[in-house]
């Protein structure tokens, strides 16, 4: 059911259809915010299907397209009446060509667990089934899909509770006009506060930036103008409702974090994909503002096209952490060292029902009861306080958003106690500012050190930021051995590479260039000019951070230095521009 394609167009002031004529460069800022929106319908012969993609030329691959069919449906046994919402992740298809939406900047300034994913594509459903006599199944099931390379699960959850219920009235002209309002949106910037006008709704966002302080109130949101109607504020455009999602598992949470921290292969089993997809997403954001460098599915079916790559008895499980509901996976994964499964949320007295730890061997049976099936043992104690402050939260009736900044509060102090002596270590390895020299090339960042690190937590460890006790030197050496400090370890050697680039460039900027060409021969100064015009290149396309002119002065100093070459070299210096 492959949509006609016909040409998007936009309503000029008069309210009449304005065709684009040219191609998906027209989209530019609808494609800054999302890939595409898909509806999906339920076909008698072909099952799944997609009905529409909007802009019509929007570049899926059949692969593409098929993943997102699968995982736009709750899976059969989930029996999901009326409107269901819930998030997935799958891979994008390997040599697909991505826009240019000027990554570099978004991503240099943005948290880096907000930064685009290049690999995969986000979904963000709204799936709808209520009866209708007038089917041949007697459903209307039909889903509504926001396709991204951003983790804003928030806000465009909040932007199909106001765009989906109107789809399904009106259909496409709606969908038309929505996507038109969202091509006329600002792009996101990392510290600025947008307002995004939308179906008669104003949502206004503050986008985060990496030099946000963790944990701190983000600025206050300033009214850019008056706006008629008055903007809906959105605290967040991409924390979850933790309280929520982790309730059934509230005296079980230093488990969680651990396995998420060290990247362990972990399937989450729930009874539908609101609350599967709720609870990966929960863990995964659970360790910020360490980024999570495992895969994860929010959302994973016996259809996904990683099926099989992830459930061979071969090899070892995978480090990824799957979100499952149907029953199927109960005997598929009972060989993965970690599961966690959940019931519908039933309250014991005012409590919340906790899920108990419980052996692997009792995952056998298809009525297997809730619980979290794994022989890890923690290398952390509990912290009993912040349990007992959570329990007696609900006894008080604690509104559950209050609850959740407890919590997340509490793991962004748990994991900033694991990070800092890490960052710390990782700061001693930078070369002295004063043996950056402009006439050698940058000096090297000291290799990583385990044992070294080690040897510094008995002054330096978490013990000075977290009550926790436990055994945290065995946490390291377990976390060393995770994707999740490779990933790190990579970023922060890339981002102090780049400093030492940026002091190398300005120190190089302050030389007397000009000056030290006086009584070297043509060849030296040739080579010089090539090589400050390398450094030139590798400086724009890296964007380094330099004091404001330090570059443009540097150019022109290597303009007067050429130019006073004899034309021969000048010719052969105008062949090699970079």
């Amino acid at each position: 059911m492959d949509p006609s394609h016909g040409p998007a167009s936009h309503h000029n002031e008069t309210g009449n259809a304005v065709e684009r004529t040219d191609s998906r460069s027209t989209w530019a800022q609808f494609l800054s915010w999302l890939e595409c929106v898909c509806v999906v319908t339920f076909d008698l012969e072909l099952g799944q299907a997609i009905e529409l993609v909007y802009p019509h030329d929007a570049k899926l691959t059949e692969k593409e397209k098929t993943s997102i069919c699968y995982l736009s449906f709750p899976d059969s046994y989930s029996g999901c009446l009326g409107d269901t919402q819930f998030s997935f992740r799958f891979r994008q298809s390997i040599g697909r060509i991505s826009h240019d939406f000027g990554e570099d900047a978004y991503d240099r300034d943005a948290p880096v667990t907000l930064q685009r994913d290049l690999g995969h594509f986000y979904g963000y459903v709204y799936f709808r089934q209520v009866k209708d006599v007038s089917v041949k199944r007697g459903y209307f099931q039909k889903s509504l899909v926001l396709v991204s390379r951003l983790p804003y699960v928030h806000l465009f959850h909040t932007l199909l509770q106001i765009i989906a219920p109107e789809y399904f009235e009106k259909l496409e002209p709606c969908l038309e006009a929505v996507c038109n309002e969202i091509d006329q949106w600002p792009s996101p910037v990392p510290g600025l506060t947008l307002n995004l006008p939308v179906m008669g709704t104003v949502l206004q966002v503050r986008i985060p930036s990496k030099t946000d302080k963790p944990g701190g109130s983000p600025a206050k949101h300033a009214p850019k103008e008056h706006l008629l109607p008055a903007p809906t504020l959105l605290p967040t455009i991409h924390e979850l409702d933790l309280f929520k999602c982790f309730q059934s598992a509230l005296i079980h949470l230093q488990v969680l974090w651990e396995l998420t921290l060290l990247g362990e292969p972990l399937v989450v089993m729930a009874p539908s994909p609101t609350m599967s997809s709720e609870i990966v997403l929960a863990l995964v954001s659970s360790i910020a503002p360490l980024k999570y460098c495992s895969d994860y599915r929010p959302y994973f079916t016996i259809h996904d096209s990683e099926f099989r790559e992830y459930t061979t008895r071969t090899q070892a499980p995978p480090n990824v952490i799957l979100g499952v509901t149907n029953p199927f996976f109960i005997k598929t994964f009972q060989s993965w060292p970690h599961i966690v499964r959940l019931g519908d949320p039933r309250m014991a007295g005012d409590l919340p029902k906790q899920v108990k730890v419980k052996k692997l061997a009792k995952l056998k049976t298809l009525d297997t009861k809730p619980g979290i099936y794994t022989a890890y043992k923690t290398f952390l104690q509990k912290d009993k306080i912040l349990i007992k402050r959570l329990l007696k939260g609900i006894q008080r009736k604690r509104p559950s958003e209050v609850q959740s900044a407890i919590l997340r509060r509490h793991l962004l102090e748990l994991t900033q106690s694991f990070i800092i002596p890490l960052e710390r270590y990782m700061a001693s390895l930078m070369p002295l500012q004063r043996s950056v020299t402009p006439w050698k090339t940058p000096p090297q960042i000291r290799p990583f050190s385990q044992e070294e690190f080690m040897a510094t937590l008995e002054h330096a460890g978490p013990h000075l930021t977290s009550m926790l006790k436990g055994d945290w030197m065995g946490l390291y050496r377990r976390f060393f051995r995770s994707p999740n400090f490779d990933g790190w370890y990579r970023l922060r050697r890339r981002e102090m590479t780049q400093k030492l680039e940026s002091l190398h460039l300005e120190a190089v900027c302050d030389a007397d260039l000009v000056g030290w060409t006086k009584d070297k021969s043509e060849v030296e100064v040739v080579d010089l000019v090539l090589k400050l015009r390398e450094k030139l290149t590798k400086a724009h396309r890296q964007q380094l951070s330099v004091r404001e002119g330090a570059v443009d002065q540097l150019e022109g100093c290597v303009q007067t230095i050429a130019a006073a070459l004899p034309e021969d070299l000048r010719n052969v210096l105008h062949r090699h521009r970079p």
